[in-house]
Order: structure tokens, then C-alpha cells, then sequence
């Protein structure tokens, strides 16, 4: 094997690589995409990090939950839970209010149904990467407190295991092969899928 066809071979084997490289990018891109497409996040902040305030963010959530969960579980796609999140802001504000008055505490409530940048995040279940995704959040008196996240839609953050969370996943609109990205969180797909996400996050 002379040295002219050695270099050759060795840039056959380099493009090839790089092709396969950008496919595989490629690929994971389309499952950046399916997150965007299907997924409405949960974000409260509390006042602040004090214990009261932020047992009182957890009651704020579990009030806001209860009344979502059964109405917004059988629609179909993100684009009609986006329609009905929307249409119900101001009970949803009310709902948060009146758990704030039960608490005994002057501080409101503000709710926003808007895009928002997020950090890579790990739950019990599953993980979802960084990036922009739409979201329902809700603002406690000066939310200078710590959050908490989850999604609204699809119901993501109910299923008390990781096969639970794949079956809802799937049914929701994931590939499979997505959903055990999610289920795994620390696999090649979900780094290259974090990456990804921290990039447009410095650009939101």
C-alpha cells in the first residue's frame, strides 16, 4: 500500500466519520424538535428560601397540579394544552391566591404562560435536557426562592417508574428511542441533546 493511496484511504475514512457525525447530530436534532413540539413545563418560585415559603411553593404546586392534571390528561397535542393553559390563567392565578390566603400570607401569586430557558434537569424517573421550552410559570410574592419543575403537559412527572414514564412518554408523541434518552439521562443521545440546549440557551 503505497503513500499516495494510504491518504487517500485515510481522508475516505475522515469524511466518512464526519458524514456520519452529522447525521447523528442531525438526528438528535429531530428529537430536540419532539421536546419543543410536546412539551409544556412547570415552573414555581417561591418568595423565597425561607422553610415556610418553600413549604408553601410545594402547596402552590400540588393545588395548581390537582386542578390541571384532570382536565388537561386527554387532549390530544401541545397545541391544545397550550389553548387551554392559556384560557385558564386567571384561575390558575386564583387557584395559587387562594392557597396563599389558607397559608395565612400576604404575598401573590403571578402566572405567565410564556417560552423560558432551562437548565438540565433530573427527576426521580427521567431527565430533560437543557434548552427553551414553554412554560407555566408562577411567581410567588418577590420569587426570590428556589423552583420547582416539572411538566404540565404531557403528564411526564406522575408515573412512579422509569418503564411508567416511557409508556406515557410514547404515547405522547416520543419515539421510543427518545424516551429511553429521557429514561436513562446519562447516555451519548442526552449529552449530545444537553448540548445542544445550553447553546440555545445562550442565544434566548
Amino acid at each position: 500500500m503505497d503513500g499516495a493511496f494510504m491518504k487517500k484511504f485515510i481522508k475516505v475514512i475522515v469524511i466518512a466519520c464526519f458524514l456520519l457525525f452529522v447525521i447523528g447530530i442531525a438526528d438528535v436534532y429531530k428529537d430536540k424538535i419532539a421536546l419543543h413540539d410536546n412539551l409544556i413545563r412547570l415552573h414555581v418560585v417561591a418568595n423565597s428560601d425561607s422553610r415556610e415559603d418553600q413549604e408553601i411553593k410545594l402547596r402552590v404546586k400540588d393545588a395548581v397540579v390537582a386542578y390541571l392534571q384532570p382536565l388537561i390528561k386527554d387532549l390530544s397535542d401541545k397545541e391544545q394544552a397550550m389553548v387551554f393553559v392559556a384560557d385558564n390563567l386567571t384561575s390558575i392565578q386564583l387557584i395559587a391566591n387562594e392557597v396563599l390566603d389558607d397559608c395565612g400570607v400576604s404575598n401573590r401569586a403571578t402566572v405567565y404562560l410564556r417560552p423560558e430557558a432551562f437548565n438540565t434537569r433530573k427527576y426521580d424517573t427521567f431527565s430533560l435536557p437543557s434548552g427553551v421550552y414553554d412554560s407555566l410559570r408562577i411567581e410567588i410574592g418577590e420569587s426570590g426562592g428556589k423552583n420547582w419543575w416539572c411538566v404540565v403537559f404531557p403528564s411526564l412527572c406522575l408515573p412512579a417508574t422509569s418503564d411508567g414514564f416511557q409508556d406515557t412518554a410514547v404515547s405522547s408523541g416520543f419515539s421510543e428511542e427518545l424516551g429511553n434518552t429521557l429514561a436513562n439521562g446519562n447516555n451519548f443521545r442526552f449529552f449530545i441533546l444537553d448540548c445542544l440546549g445550553r447553546i440555545e440557551n445562550l442565544f434566548y
